[in-house]
């Protein structure tokens, strides 16, 4: 097989984002001869976190692998069993000590693919790793034991997310922002190949906001009183990713474009 056909999905946000998988991912892998897909799960139990029943919930929709950010710890049972979450990865630069990988190898056919997650530090949090430099770790023990490798940066901003990039060029073959549920327009492959949008955007509800409820955020900025954040009920969903191919013999990426579906549930 010299290439494979990558769908990358932007942060799953509740029930709306689940359903609109449910619906939609069979057509899409279909249409577009999907190989592999990898998807953000950390905001898909209820938008914050993930839960053991919606991991294989989602793990049954076809989606090959999961990697998170931030919110990955917000259900506690999550951490009593990190190690039955066999297609989940968490943040590599994560402080030493807590549960789970921050990297995984996974298999299509003969094609060994290694995910890296990391998180940026930029309005983050400071308790963590330089991503850079434990990316540097993390190729350097992987990359005579896959064929390609592929990162989820999750970040806040995109100077440090197209920094990033720009470092990994040549490394890897396909790299993404998640976690500010905005979709970027800036797909594009930089020059030693590697496949790049800065953020994926989110699954879920259209007319929340960041995939939840408008009221509690709005009523947030015009008081400045803490306010919870609720995922709405069922209205008009959207799924936000890129379709990208990769060859296998060049480890470089041939194409990307965004994904950008609107519909009603």
């Amino acid at each position: 097989m010299n290439s494979i056909n990558v769908l990358c999905i932007g942060d799953i946000v509740g029930k709306p984002g689940r359903a609109a998988l449910a619906k939609q991912l069979k057509a899409i892998t279909s249409e577009n001869n999907i190989h592999f897909v990898v998807a953000n799960i950390e905001n898909a139990a209820g938008g914050f976190g993930v839960t053991k029943r919606i991991y294989k919930e989602c793990s049954e929709l076809g989606i090959q692998a999961f990697t998170s950010g931030n919110h990955i710890f917000d259900k506690r049972e999550i951490m009593d069993d990190m190690e039955s979450y066999s297609r989940l990865v968490r943040p590599a630069n994560f402080p030493d000590g807590c549960p789970g990988e921050g990297y995984k190898i996974f298999k299509f056919n003969t094609i060994k693919i290694g995910i890296i997650n990391l998180m940026g530090r930029v309005f983050m949090g400071t308790n963590l790793d330089c991503p850079f430099k434990k990316f540097d770790t993390i190729h350097e023990q992987i990359k005579d034991d896959v064929d390609i490798i592929f990162v989820d940066f999750h970040a806040e901003t995109t100077s440090e997310k197209q920094a990033f990039f720009w470092y990994a060029d040549g490394r890897a073959s396909l790299a993404w922002g998640t976690h500010t549920h905005i979709q970027t327009a800036d797909d594009r492959i930089l020059p030693q190949g590697l496949g790049c949008l800065t953020d994926l955007g989110m699954t879920g509800i259209q007319n929340g906001i960041l995939g939840m409820e408008r009221d509690p955020i709005i009523k947030r900025f015009l008081t400045q009183l803490p306010s919870r954040f609720v995922v709405p009920q069922l209205d008009d969903v959207m799924i936000n990713g890129i379709i990208s191919t990769v060859s296998i013999s060049e480890k470089k990426c041939t194409s990307i474009n965004r994904v950008f579906d609107r519909f009603k549930i």
